[in-house]
């Protein structure tokens, strides 16, 4: 039941048509896992955390820099040297002191994905590296997890969300990860700071309809946003049959994804 307290506190949300309070009880039970606590996961754990997501997991094994301030919202000046979770976890309790939060201050690799992913409902991707997003994506298959999916580059932007046993999958989207040389390592990627702010403000809002079971979600829909043009595009997309993560070729076997040479 609602204490009165979070009744005040969240009228607005109590105030949306056909909206009841055993909806706010809804999200306040549920766990959601953000992986990244950088410029997409910002706006994703913010939203999450104002809209009464009850338990969150951060994952992210990085500090604080400066540089991350153009776009990462939820971290500040006071931060710097901080690890990522903590700047987050404080800001979180901050903004809705009742919340659960975990902390994994670290990588996910094949070897602890699949007992973090058990602990949550839904998974939310906010990472910026390419191998991680596809074993991410496996694992969300191999534990029923639906997983949200987000990328930023410029001013654009993606995202969609994948239900194992309903959906496509991330390799059926993007069968291979790109080449090094498309993303050379040392070399910043350029990110305008509202990018971030748009798609993971939809990342979150997905993450929301799932829990409370409202609304179409973009399964087996790419949602792509250039926002120098202000547009809007969804493309639709389907399973491949031979896909490694969903296919009839698939595989419990996540060290594909950290040894490129393994992979058909």
């Amino acid at each position: 039941m609602l204490t009165d307290k979070l009744r005040q506190r969240f009228q607005r949300n109590l105030a949306i048509s056909d909206f009841t309070e055993e909806s706010q009880e809804k999200l306040l039970n549920s766990s959601v896992l953000v992986v990244g606590c950088g410029g997409l996961g910002s706006p994703v754990l913010m939203y999450l955390a104002a809209a009464g997501i009850g338990n969150i997991g951060l994952v992210d094994s990085d500090y604080v820099e400066l540089s991350n301030l153009q776009r990462q919202i939820i971290h500040n000046e006071t931060n710097l040297g901080m690890k990522k979770t903590e700047s987050a976890a404080a800001k979180l309790k901050s903004l809705f002191p009742e919340i659960n939060l975990n902390q994994y201050p670290y990588r996910l690799d094949s070897g602890n994905i699949r007992e973090v992913f058990q602990k949550y409902d839904i998974i939310v991707d906010a990472c910026d590296n390419f191998l991680t997003r596809y074993l991410m994506c496996h694992a969300a298959f191999i534990e029923k997890k639906p997983i949200i999916m987000g990328a930023v580059m410029e001013f654009r932007g993606q995202a969609t969300t994948i239900i194992p046993g309903k959906t496509a999958c991330y390799a059926c989207l993007y069968p291979d990860p790109p080449p090094p040389e498309v993303f050379p390592k040392g070399k910043p990627l350029g990110i305008m700071g509202t990018s971030p702010g748009i798609i993971g403000m939809i990342q979150a809002t997905e993450a929301v309809k799932y829990i409370l079971g409202t609304g179409e979600l973009l399964e087996n829909t790419l949602l792509l946003y250039d926002g120098l043009d202000m547009e809007f595009l969804k493309i639709q997309y389907n399973s491949k049959p031979d896909c490694q993560v969903c296919g009839q070729n698939k595989t419990d076997d996540l060290t594909i994804w950290e040894n490129p040479e393994r992979r058909k």
